[in-house]
């Protein structure tokens, strides 16, 4: 077994991203999962571990990477906190329990790429001291439980824990497949797995459960998103128009348009993996963006419809503009070697400076940069709107 240290993008480690796998590459273009399992030069699997409390959109903060791995065919396994413990001055301690719809989000993404995606909880102490958190033997560690061998697995999930025991089962059972049938052949057999079944099951018990009644629309993010006729987002982007320019196809074909309102500053988290959750909730069918039912559209405003005009308007109550994306974009080509001369790169720059060749500049944006512009076909802002032809 040989271990390597990941690079999670050129914008972050210019200086040795260049040097990853291009198949480990692939995976990477969205953001970059804790842990990457490959054999013979092809992932096996993926491992995403946060010791976050979920709730409201924290729980999608990182689901990005998760579709990343999925969508390149690679099962991904997401170990989050059922609860964590919350402590703040004159507050008594509270759980703080993950909200319920990221089941619904791994369970879409599972059934329109046929590769596990499943959830595994940090182990805690939450079964037992639910009602009482101030009594929790893991307290100070946020009620969280931590492998007890501090030397060779700090900061890992307690492993003698029934959720990692069973997540290491099912790890046995994509590593047997991938032996048995091969790697490609051995990963698209893993949903039939009566392990991974099993698992598959147990998330959406966990969602009915903890949805007590309320439906997916009344959780976070989806409770964020408004869907409008596709008209009203045409008349709103027709001030764009004139004699030599009208509004493509793409947005004008899907007859509803599903808008994720963020009425905050522009900024990066968690708002990058929310968008990716709200494409497989509410407007993927298919592989690509281009199979959606609906338009995926993100607004940084207070969005107010009207439907007199119908059309919308986008109104900034917190000095949200489309400058704040342009500057972060800029920012974000100072890792840009191809405006550069052959006698201008160092010779350490000329392998990184072929991948910018081969892929753009894509690695080299920042994570909400990236992440933005892959799920949304659309983004506006109050003083600007940026969207997609094709």
């Amino acid at each position: 077994m040989i271990k390597n240290k990941m690079y999670e993008s050129d914008a972050n480690n210019p200086t040795r991203f260049h040097t990853m796998p291009d198949h480990i590459r692939k995976i990477l273009y969205l953001d970059a999962p804790d842990l990457i399992v490959e054999k013979d030069n092809e992932p096996i699997f993926s491992i995403e571990v946060t010791t976050e409390a979920g709730t409201g959109h924290n729980a999608f903060q990182r689901f990005a990477r998760i579709a990343a791995a999925v969508e390149n065919s690679v099962p991904a396994f997401y170990i989050y906190p059922e609860g964590a413990i919350i402590t703040r001055r004159n507050a008594s301690p509270r759980w703080d329990v993950i909200n319920p719809a990221i089941f619904q989000a791994l369970e879409s993404v599972m059934s329109i790429y046929d590769i596990p995606a499943l959830l595994y909880y940090f182990p805690s102490d939450i079964t037992n001291y639910l009602n009482n958190p101030q009594e929790a033997p893991h307290l100070v560690q946020k009620g969280l439980k931590y492998d007890a061998d501090i030397i060779n697995y700090s900061g890992c999930p307690d492993s003698s824990d029934n959720n990692m025991i069973q997540m290491f089962a099912a790890i046995d059972e994509v590593i047997v497949s991938t032996e048995t049938y091969g790697v490609l052949a051995g990963r698209e057999r893993l949903l039939r797995n009566i392990t991974i079944r099993d698992q598959r099951n147990r998330m959406q018990e966990q969602f009915f459960a903890k949805a007590n009644g309320r439906t997916i629309n009344d959780m976070s993010p989806i409770s964020a998103v408004q869907m409008i006729p596709s008209e009203y987002l045409i008349n709103y982007l027709s001030r764009y128009e004139d004699a030599r320019y009208s509004i493509g196809e793409l947005l004008r074909s899907r007859e509803n348009t599903a808008i994720y309102q963020v009425n905050a500053h522009f900024r990066g988290d968690p708002y990058p993996g929310a968008l990716a959750a709200i494409d497989y909730l509410k407007c993927r069918e298919g592989k690509t963006f281009e199979d959606r039912r609906n338009n995926l559209i993100l607004v940084f405003g207070k969005v107010e419809i009207d439907i007199e005009n119908r059309t919308i308007n986008v109104i900034n109550e917190n000095n949200s503009s489309i400058n704040d994306f342009f500057n972060d974009v800029k920012n974000s080509e100072r890792h840009n070697l191809l405006t550069k001369d052959y006698n201008e790169l160092e010779n350490k720059d000329i392998p990184r400076y072929l991948m910018q060749v081969r892929y753009g500049s894509t690695y080299s944006k920042v994570k909400h940069i990236r992440v933005f512009f892959y799920f949304a076909d659309a983004i506006l802002f109050p003083d600007g709107s940026l969207w997609r032809d094709a």
